[in-house]
């Protein structure tokens, strides 16, 4: 990435670098080769994809931006959008699993771990020799963190905290090795008293609970976690007592741009079906794509996608800010992510119309791009949360 100051420090551009196209390029084609051909069998049995993850970290594309002494890649936050972008193209599920891994999974621990977490938690997982998640919701707190009932207890010794309660929709939680946590350890703080935990899933009191039948991103496996009597020594705090929220909240930051950036993979992947197929199918005399009606929607699909590009390209250049200047780049993120999330959502739904009666059929893949669509307005935050977001902050309030 290339990011230019004017003589007054305010302009930034954005520019793609011959080593970001190599990289485009060769995501593209291991995608396109590797993905795209087992993508509708995996849909279609929920297994997790394994060996495809498995290959991508050696490629290095499961901790980008973590630096290679760290088992990553060394890259910037353009990278790991440009790999997004082209993974969700392939199949929205690898990429579900490759952004929790890099944005939630990695960018937290970067950020707020100690050099011994860095060296036990983060290596395997960043060279993808291991699977890392990130659990903040339970079945009766979304949302709204400072009421969920999972606590963690510190014993007399001041050695380990016990852990109990239930955990919901923790992407990759079915396999994952490690998990960041979220719990209370000062229940009468709420919010203010969450604490974050290196969870290592091998020991006891760890318990995978049920797998959840999902609508789109079925590879992607998704569960609930519960933990009885889990003791987590002290050392696996992550930050300090009570800055559990924060840490949820600043990761999330870095979470919501790379949902942004899966949202566009499905909407180009849709939208290229769509051209495909206004090219080719014929009716009235001719293809589909002379009739206005279906100009009108190919115009307003290509002309969302490209705004929300420029939205994500936006967050990616504060984002590059914040690693220089330490800030945050909530607001850029959650426009991205909320714009990128609900293009999706209309442009998958425009391509379903085009293809007509073949668009609600499993012969071709624009149904599930329709169904893997839907949860970008959802997780990460739901769109209606991304607009309390940025609407306060625009108002000054907090």
């Amino acid at each position: 990435m290339v990011a230019t100051h004017d003589l007054n420090d305010q302009a930034l551009t954005l520019a793609l670098t011959d080593e970001h196209r190599m990289l485009r390029d060769a995501v593209r084609d291991f995608a396109q080769k590797e993905i795209v051909p087992i993508a509708a069998e995996y849909d279609e049995s929920g297994d997790f994809p394994l060996d495809t993850i498995r290959k991508m970290g050696e490629m290095g594309l499961m901790g980008i931006e973590v630096p290679e002494e760290y088992g990553g890649a060394g890259m910037d936050a353009l990278s790991y959008v440009l790999t997004m972008i082209e993974v969700a193209k392939a199949d929205a599920s690898h990429s579900t699993i490759v952004s929790v891994n890099n944005s939630l999974y990695c960018h937290g621990l970067m950020k707020f771990g100690t050099e011994e977490q860095k060296q036990r938690f983060l290596v395997p997982v960043a060279s993808g020799e291991k699977i890392g998640a990130y659990s903040l919701t339970e079945p009766m707190s979304g949302s709204d963190a400072g009421t969920m009932q999972s606590r963690a207890v510190l014993n007399d010794a001041g050695t380990h905290y016990r852990i109990n309660g239930r955990k919901s929709w923790v992407t990759s939680g079915p396999v994952a090795d490690y998990i960041i946590l979220f719990t209370l350890t000062e229940p009468e703080q709420k919010h203010k008293g969450v604490s974050a935990f290196m969870i290592d899933t091998s020991l006891p009191g760890f318990i995978r609970g049920k797998k959840e039948p999902k609508l789109g991103i079925r590879a992607s496996a998704t569960s609930e976690i519960i933990f009885e009597d889990y003791d987590c020594p002290v050392e696996n705090l992550l930050g300090k007592p009570g800055d559990g929220f924060k840490i949820a909240m600043t990761v999330l930051d870095a979470g919501r741009i790379g949902i942004a950036a899966q949202a566009l993979g499905i909407a180009e992947a849709a939208y290229e079906a769509s051209i495909q197929y206004a090219r080719e199918r014929e009716a009235f005399g001719g293809p589909i794509g002379q009739f206005q009606m279906i100009q009108q929607k190919i115009a307003d699909m290509k002309t969302r996608i490209e705004a929300s590009r420029l939205l994500i390209y936006n967050a990616v250049l504060a984002k590059e800010r914040a690693k220089k200047d330490g800030g945050r780049y909530t607001l850029e993120a959650s426009m991205a992510k909320l714009f990128a999330s609900e293009t999706a959502t209309y442009v998958t739904d425009e391509a379903v119309q085009i293809h007509g009666g073949m668009g609600y059929s499993k012969e071709v893949p624009v149904e599930r791009y329709y169904r893997d669509a839907r949860i970008t307005r959802i997780y990460e935050g739901t769109s209606e949360i991304q607009r309390v977001v940025i609407a306060r902050n625009e108002l000054g309030l907090r």
